[in-house]
């Protein structure tokens, strides 16, 4: 033991000689630390210094201008120290500086091995033990258990259940311990085997060195600890009931209670002392006049005769006492005080709310002998010393003879009428007279429809959808109406609003009264029913076609044929009838002895034996040897009888006058 003590004497001199060279930062068996030093800085600071400076002022000496001093700060500099710090490279534990490196360190000699880490020997093969000076058994079966070494004649020293190499007598630790006996358990925060694994819990808990189980810190429970005490619960395995009150809210670890506003004490059961109030009681009560804050708004409530926000004001004129909610009930102009509501009476009069005149009524003066000069019907009073009018709601004026000007009411006829849409108001209640056409407290309702006058009482009149004013009455009559109730059309020939407008329909066509519209007579078309039917067509609109065989088109109104000379019926498809000839057959014949007439245009076809228009005139007969060449020449082809120098066409020969036998026709 001495030697090996000589020689991490001596290891630990050549490692504090040699110290001064640099080691590796990236060498796994370095570590470092940070280490201070002073040093010496100039560093700035803000110094105080008196500055002069000049206002204008009324010191007519120094031409109205004053010397004025104030602290300003100016930038300036002093000597001081820096602690500075660095980082120094150095061996971790277990090692120790050789050359510029960091080699392990056992502090027991390894006989038969070398040192490969702190206190850990590499042994050769064959021997074993924390210092490889134990040999294997022979057998190379290994010592029984709790023993190792040579002959297995050493005895194991493992604690908490661990096993020891039969070789190097090397405890083998179970879950949870380690050192060379595994007596200790896991440091603080590992655990399991060889202790290499890290506990997962949270908030400070500590971990079992063993399993890795979460054990929380008083205030956190769940799985990894992570969570919070339920609200309610405090302490260890969240086992403690909060005792706090008024809505405290208490500490998840220790319980201590967090008053909400208002509220102090251990538990909050204590609201806050007279004169605070707010969270933890810190806010300093600002109530005037005797006022008491609430200690958890702050809200002041008034000692009886004030308000305010902070109680910093008397009641208003004609309250009196808790909240001014009193009214004072002193009368004539007398002051009522605004805690008790005690009347201070008016020089004139007395009684506990001044309600009595020191003058009879109706007189007044210092010794009551004059008559007061007020309407008694429109006075409340008559002031006893000076005869000054108080005048009944409604009624203003010298003495009380005249109603309230328009626009205002009630006593003094101080208070404004809310009335619109040009309403009097009542002088004495304010009550609103409405103009006719509104209606309502205010007058701002228009009549509903069909309603006018005043008050909305009178029904309209007016027919066909028309407006009716609701101030008059009056109808506003829709296009195509007129009268004073709008119960009569536009005149024929007018139409739109007032039936202002001329219609423009032509040729007996009726106009619409409401938008002027042309519904045109038959027979007419267009906008303005200017334009006939087109040939073919009549009726309304020209919506019928004419049928007419021989006829010049039919009439546009009433679709009538308009027959061709000669022809007549309903189509025109009938000759006239024998005796008749022209338009619509309406011309008699004026052909005679027997003779016929053209239906067209009425010329003559006369019987044998006749001639002339008409055929009046009679053939004349000739001799007899006369009618023999006659009637030769009248065998010629292509010739009739007739006059000398006179022929017709034989085609023509049978409707020739006088072409029969031997009678020659003359002229």
């Amino acid at each position: 033991m001495g030697s090996s003590i000589a020689v991490l004497a001596l290891l630990l001199v050549l490692g504090f000689a040699t110290g001064v060279q640099s080691l590796n930062p990236d060498d796994p068996n370095v570590c470092s630390h940070w280490e201070s030093y002073a040093v010496t800085v100039q560093e700035s600071y803000a110094h105080p210094f008196d500055q002069i400076y000049y206002t204008r002022c009324t010191d007519i000496l120094n031409w109205f201008k004053c010397t004025r001093h104030r602290i300003s700060y100016k930038t300036a500099y002093r000597r001081g120290v820096r602690t500075m710090y660095r980082r120094r490279s150095q061996c971790c534990p277990g090692y120790f500086e050789s050359g510029d490196l960091c080699v392990p360190l056992c502090t027991e000699e390894c006989v038969h091995g070398r040192c490969v880490s702190p206190d850990t020997c590499q042994c050769e093969p064959g021997w074993g033990g924390l210092d490889c000076s134990s040999a294997n058994t022979a057998n190379g079966t290994g010592c029984e258990s709790d023993y190792w070494g040579p002959h297995c004649s050493n005895r194991c020293q493992c604690q908490n259940g661990a096993k020891c190499n039969p070789i190097t007598g090397a405890c083998v630790c179970t879950d949870g311990y380690q050192g060379w006996r595994c007596e200790e358990p896991c440091e603080y925060g590992y655990y399991g085997k060889a202790c290499q694994l890290p506990c997962q819990c949270l908030n400070g808990a500590t971990c079992n060195h063993e399993t890795g189980e979460c054990i929380c810190a008083p205030g956190y429970t769940g799985a990894f600890c992570g969570e919070r005490c339920p609200s309610g619960s405090h302490g260890p395995q969240c086992e403690q009931r909060c005792p706090c009150q008024n809505g405290g809210t208490c500490h998840h670890i220790t319980g201590d209670c967090s008053c909400p506003a208002g509220w102090t004490g251990s538990v909050c059961a204590q609201p806050c002392p007279l004169g605070k109030y707010g969270i933890n009681c810190s806010k300093d009560c600002s109530c005037r006049n005797g006022g008491l804050c609430d200690h958890i708004t702050g809200q002041c409530q008034c000692a009886a005769g004030f308000s305010g926000r902070r109680c910093q004001d008397d009641c208003p004129v004609g309250t009196f006492g808790p909240q001014c909610n009193q009214r004072c009930e002193c009368q004539n102009g007398a002051k009522c005080h605004h805690i008790n509501g005690a009347c201070l009476c008016e020089t004139g009069f007395k009684g506990p709310n001044c309600q009595e005149r020191f003058c009879p009524p109706g007189l007044y003066g210092l010794i009551c002998d004059k008559y007061c000069p007020c309407n008694t019907t429109n006075t409340v009073s008559c002031h006893p010393l000076s005869g000054e009018c108080t005048c009944s709601a409604g009624w203003t004026g010298l003495y009380c003879n005249e109603t309230c000007p328009p626009g205002y009411y009630g006593e003094g006829c101080m208070l404004p009428c809310s009335c619109t849409n040009g309403a009097d108001c009542h002088p004495v209640t304010g009550a609103c007279i409405c103009a006719p056409g509104f209606m309502g407290e205010d007058c701002a309702t228009v009549c509903l429809p069909g309603l006018y006058g005043p008050n909305c009482m009178s029904t309209c009149s007016c027919h066909n959808h028309a407006t009716c004013s609701p101030v008059d009455g009056s109808c506003i009559c829709r296009e195509g109406w007129q009268g004073v109730d709008c119960s009569i059309l536009c005149s024929s020939g007018t139409w739109g609003l007032g039936c202002n407008q001329t219609c423009l329909c032509g040729n007996g066509a009726a106009c619409d009264p409401i938008d002027g519209t042309c519904t045109c007579s038959p027979g007419w078309r267009g906008e303005h029913c200017h334009e006939s039917c087109p040939d073919g067509t009549y009726g309304l609109e020209c919506r019928e076609r004419c049928d007419c065989s021989h006829a010049d088109g039919c009439d546009p109104v009433s679709g009538y044929c308009r027959c061709y000379p000669g022809w007549t019926g309903i189509h025109c498809d009938n000759v006239c009838p024998q005796g008749f000839w022209g338009p619509n057959c309406s011309v008699s014949c004026s052909c005679q002895n027997g003779g016929s007439c053209s239906p067209e245009d009425g010329t003559c076809v006369c019987a044998p034996g006749y001639r002339g228009t008409s055929c009046k005139r009679i053939c004349l007969r000739l001799l007899w040897a006369t009618a023999i060449v006659v009637r030769s020449v009248s065998t010629a082809p292509g010739y009739a009888t007739g006059l000398p120098g006179h022929r017709q066409s034989a085609s023509s020969a049978s409707g020739s006058l006088c072409n029969q036998g031997s009678v020659l026709c003359v002229l």
